[in-house]
């Protein structure tokens, strides 16, 4: 027998966005470990934002893992849903309300999902990394995607991290630096590889690759802000752009007829995005530094000032994937990806799906 440990991952309550808790057990397993060895557990919520404190017991539910690529070989992170005492769903669970889209219909149309998370290095007074102490950088234009010096801040973290996913398996991939000095990007979901990648995969491995930016973040003694405008006045915000399709928008015989169909879901529904596509949204959403007006929704071939941005590759083939450009850099991916497919879906799921939704942003 061998003991490990295992790092349980889950979700809290804070309000308006959610941030991540782990705490560390002991396993004991035989060879390669499955799911079985990972055991349900409790934890106080009460301190958590889940629970009061005269009944304040939650439970860990394990749901997926992936090698711990801190501790190294033979340790893991696991990823929990949380659940009532009596076992029942946490109102806080997010992830099972995709889980639940995906039975009841979304499944049917193998969604594909990719983020391009963004996020911005700040020291430990909240300033940005690499800004001076006094004053400001240069005019944004020489930071995105730069090399030296005087361009960036904070590869050494960026490169760690990135070589810690690809460690841990995860469906990670590209990193580059973005356009505001100090803030970076990673992708995240669907690589074109022989490898599972279907939504509940994709938006695990999006919550494991933030709880390892954020432990590595605590040897660099940096803050990893997920704000979506960090800094306010002629400066890029951050967002979390979403790349998504169904197997009919990836057909070439219905391509056409879906892309389209999904333009006109996404119009008609645009206020239900944009509820829960991050806190604050309004303060990155202007209409300026790439991005369309918060009440205004826009699709366009190659147009990043869009609400929805049609690739040059779809534009061209008249089939294949759409880039959702209004999600915050602090969305919960979970609702991003059952959103987007309760909007898609066959009519019939529609309102089941958004009923979910519903009660898990006013719980």
């Amino acid at each position: 027998m061998r003991q490990s440990k295992a790092e349980y991952i889950w979700l809290d309550g804070s309000e308006p966005t959610k941030k991540l808790r782990s705490k560390t057990r002991v396993i004991e397993y035989t060879d390669t470990p499955t799911l079985d060895n990972f055991p349900q557990w409790g934890f106080d919520g009460s301190s958590t934002n889940q629970a009061s404190g005269d009944n304040s017991d939650c439970l860990l539910e394990p749901v997926s893992f992936v090698h711990d690529p801190i501790r190294g070989q033979g340790h893991y992170l696991v990823m929990c849903e949380v659940l009532n005492a009596d076992g029942s769903v946490h109102s806080t669970n997010t992830r099972a309300v995709l889980r639940r889209a995906l039975e009841q219909g979304g499944a049917q149309e193998d969604f594909l999902f990719g983020f391009e998370q963004e996020y911005t290095l700040l020291e430990l007074d909240g300033t940005p990394h690499g800004w001076p102490t006094a004053g400001f950088p240069e005019p944004q234009g020489p930071y995105y995607c730069g090399v030296g010096a005087a361009r960036i801040a904070g590869r050494s973290l960026v490169e760690a991290h990135l070589d810690a996913c690809i460690e841990a398996g995860l469906l990670i991939y590209g990193v580059n630096a973005e356009v505001m000095l100090g803030q970076w990007e990673y992708q995240i979901g669907y690589r074109g590889f022989n490898e599972t990648a279907d939504p509940l995969t994709t938006t695990d491995h999006m919550w494991f690759a933030q709880y390892i930016m954020n432990r590595l973040s605590e040897d660099y003694d940096l803050v990893v802000s997920f704000a979506n405008k960090p800094m306010k006045g002629d400066w890029n915000g951050a967002g979390c752009h979403a790349n998504f399709s169904t197997k009919s928008m990836r057909d070439k015989s219905t391509g056409k007829t879906a892309v389209d169909n999904a333009l006109k879901a996404l119009e008609s529904t645009h206020q239900d995005h944009i509820k829960i596509y991050g806190a604050a949204l309004d303060e990155r959403l202007t209409g300026d530094h790439e991005t369309c007006d918060i009440n205004t929704f826009k699709s366009g071939n190659s147009d990043r000032g869009a609400s929805i941005r049609i690739p040059v590759s779809t534009a061209e083939k008249g089939y294949g994937y759409l880039e959702d450009r209004r999600p915050g850099a602090n969305i919960d991916s979970y609702l991003v990806a059952a959103r987007i497919i309760a909007t898609l879906l066959n009519q019939e799921f529609q309102a089941s799906v958004n009923s979910q939704i519903r009660e898990s942003v006013t719980a």
